[in-house]
């Protein structure tokens, strides 16, 4: 049988891009021919074009003229204007986490501080909105881009609860580290809070989609009722003694978060995460059933592990995200995109594009997510009361 082709597009050209186009290279289940790449600045773009051997667009529009596919690979600020101009074209759109949020007054000196959390739940679920909206009117989709959900370990408690019919009582997870790259991420106007939306988000969901697949299997829905959450900003305090290891440039944004999800079978999801953890990154997930217990350990797991005695004989050898040192043992990735869900998960949105098949990471379970997040936020300003979230 003859694979159907599809055109795909890029709109960013960072880091995002770089592990989308290396997934896209991977996919078997359709004929992906990668047209080009469309990025604010220019320059990059033709860096980032010339690279890979395709196209730098001057314009969104005139990338989308000639794709079916975009990949939106550019900060949560721009995700909502690219999708909705994307599936007003009926092209396909897989976005980046988080799908949407609260990005401001638009005043030159916003601070997360000072912001009304209420607004900013407000306002991250009227966008979340206009792009369900603006999905339901195209004759494409928005496949959303959370890799946790295709993490072959995640992937594989979903057949456990499937086949075993299991109860889920409480899942807990966690994803951290030491600090985002990204000179973005120091603020809240343009990535739409801090840590708690920003690594949050992956664990999040990852509990959400575990509880949809159980409520799938038993045929009610099982959706978040209530959150209630704090947060902090650590590295800003006054009294934050830094030795060098740990990001602390932040503007306005929370480095530590903690939420706990009531879902309305009564179950419960309790999520951490950081900015302040050393060591690579931290990411698992665990889930406690009536019939099985679940640990997937994401990043770091023990698949290979490596111990060496001197720096420098490492010096070109990729080891692990964000590990700070390669003298001695490592928990060293063989495959960290595997690992990590990335290839998978673009390989199912290509076979839905292609063949429609049902995506396991959708809008809907996108919206969820950023409803809890932002409910979340409001918790935390009320110091932890509990906040209704509003499921879509």
């Amino acid at each position: 049988m003859e694979k159907k082709t599809v055109r795909a597009g890029l709109v960013g050209s960072g880091f995002s891009s770089t592990f989308h186009f290396e997934a896209l290279q991977k996919v078997y289940g359709a004929s992906v021919e990668v047209v080009g790449v469309f990025s604010k600045d220019a320059d990059r773009g033709k860096v980032f074009a010339e690279k890979r051997g395709i196209r730098a667009f001057p314009t969104l529009g005139d990338l989308l003229a000639e794709v079916d596919a975009v990949h939106v690979c550019v900060p949560p600020v721009a995700h909502e204007p690219t999708a909705i101009a994307a599936l007003e074209r009926d092209k396909f759109v897989i976005c980046e986490k988080p799908l949407t949020g609260y990005f401001g007054d638009g005043s030159a000196d916003f601070h997360w501080a000072r912001a009304d959390m209420e607004i900013a739940l407000e306002t991250a679920l009227a966008s979340v909105d206009r792009i369900l909206e603006a999905e339901r009117g195209s004759k494409g989709r928005l496949l959303y881009a959370e890799n946790w959900v295709y993490a072959p370990a995640v992937q594989k408690e979903r057949e456990i609860l499937e086949k075993t019919g299991g109860q889920i009582l409480w899942i807990h997870g966690e994803e951290a580290h030491s600090g985002s790259h990204s000179a973005d991420y120091a603020h809240a106007a343009r990535c739409g809070g801090g840590v708690l939306i920003g690594k949050g988000c992956h664990p999040l969901t990852a509990a959400l989609y575990l509880k949809r697949v159980e409520g799938r299997a038993c045929g009610a829905p099982i959706r978040p009722k209530t959150v209630t959450a704090r947060t902090h900003a650590i590295t800003r305090m006054p009294g934050f003694r830094d030795q060098g290891h740990i990001r602390c440039d932040y503007y306005d944004i929370d480095d530590f978060a903690m939420i706990h999800v009531e879902f309305d079978d009564g179950t419960i999801a309790t999520i951490v995460t950081s900015d302040i953890v050393l060591g690579g990154i931290h990411n698992w997930l665990e889930v406690c059933a009536n019939n099985h217990r679940t640990i997937c350990n994401i990043n770091p797991n023990t698949a290979m592990q490596t111990y060496n005695p001197v720096e420098a004989n490492f010096q070109d050898i990729y080891v692990v995200e964000k590990i700070g040192t390669k003298q001695g043992w490592a928990c060293t990735s063989p495959d960290e995109d595997w690992f990590t869900g990335y290839p998978q998960e673009i390989e199912a949105f290509y076979r839905t594009i292609a063949d429609g098949e049902p995506p396991e990471s959708d809008s809907l379970l996108a919206a969820d997510a950023i409803s809890t997040i932002y409910s979340a936020y409001l918790s935390a300003r009320r110091a932890g009361a509990a906040v209704d979230v509003r499921a879509y």
